[in-house]
């Protein structure tokens, strides 16, 4: 049974305990002495660790067997920077098949079953009035299926977890269906699409393994985004199938403009509403998530650490 989890340490405490290695490097301080900076995961978070003034044979040796996401195990003091905590690792040693690992302790996973959210997705897709947008989407639902199953929204940050790209879709469909029995001006099968598109592409723009993990960016995420593939996808799927070319350019604005700023990657703001609506519903459910995330690793009553994401704010647990 795991020992300690992310979401329970506290600055100042001795703690052994087995985490996930999600990203491994070696770098030289100010003092000009190697380090060994590691990125360490559980179901319940991430954190960062270091372990400091490592020797030539320390490091020769750690690089004969400590590679990116493997279980290790770890002797550190829990330590606070800039806010955040951290851990101060004394001892590393690698596992064994006697230390009984369950992987499900140290994967962050979608609170609902991968196959589940899909098919609540497409039989949403599949229902639109508008055939043309049921084509697009179903089609791309179905090529897209077996990396659905797996793929997070992020490498880091909001979603980032298995199946986290699925779990951010349905629960943005769920909000778009309600806001268009208030607002009976959208067009349902229009914002729905923009909804199972807009990040349809991060498929490409970020690398992800089986387990729901992202190591970083591909080249073409690199280079030019899920937005601008987004839109290089949709036009050549909408091609493909005959699709209207005013339809195809509205779903192709959608997934430019749902960023809203150019510091975000869009180029132009959204010119009519359901693309709008689209911008507002992504930034809701990343920021529910973001909270939801953080607020459950805060004891009630007190305020968290500080969430970048959330431009730096600490928030407040209600007690209850």
């Amino acid at each position: 049974m795991k020992e300690r989890y992310i979401s329970d340490l506290r600055p100042g405490e001795d703690i052994t305990s087995f985490f996930l290695a999600k990203s491994i490097a070696f770098k030289e301080g100010s003092n000009r002495k190697v380090y060994l900076d590691l990125t360490l995961g559980d179901n319940t978070g991430e954190i960062n660790a270091k372990k400091w003034d490592i020797s030539d044979e320390e490091r020769t040796n750690l690089q004969q067997w400590i590679t990116e996401n493997i279980v290790i195990k770890i002797r550190a003091l829990v330590t606070e920077w800039n806010g955040m905590k951290q851990l101060r690792i004394a001892k590393i040693r690698q596992t064994g098949p006697e230390d009984q690992i369950l992987m499900s302790d140290y994967i962050k996973a979608a609170p609902e079953d991968p196959q589940e959210m899909y098919d609540y997705i497409y039989s949403r897709a599949e229902s639109f009035r508008d055939r043309e947008l049921s084509s697009l989407c179903t089609t791309i639902l179905e090529r897209r299926k077996e990396q659905l199953m797996y793929y997070p929204a992020a490498q880091r940050n909001h979603h980032a977890e298995l199946a986290g790209l699925l779990y951010h879709e349905k629960r943005m469909l769920m909000m778009a269906e309600r806001a268009c029995q208030v607002y009976t001006n959208l067009n349902p099968d229009l914002l729905m699409t923009g909804v199972i598109l807009h990040d349809i592409e991060k498929i490409d723009e970020i690398e992800a393994n089986e387990l729901g993990i992202s190591p970083g960016y591909s080249f073409e995420g690199k280079m030019l985004g899920h937005l601008v593939l987004g839109v290089r996808e949709i036009e050549k799927i909408a091609d493909e199938l005959g699709i209207s070319h005013e339809k195809a350019v509205l779903v192709e604005h959608m997934m430019l403009t749902h960023h809203y700023e150019p510091e975000y990657g869009s180029p132009k703001k959204p010119l009519f509403p359901e693309a709008e609506m689209l911008h507002y519903l992504d930034m809701v459910d990343a920021k529910m998530f973001d909270m939801q995330e953080v607020l459950e690793k805060t004891e009630p009553g007190k305020f968290s650490e500080r969430v970048w994401t959330l431009d730096n704010r600490t928030l407040y647990r209600i007690e209850e």
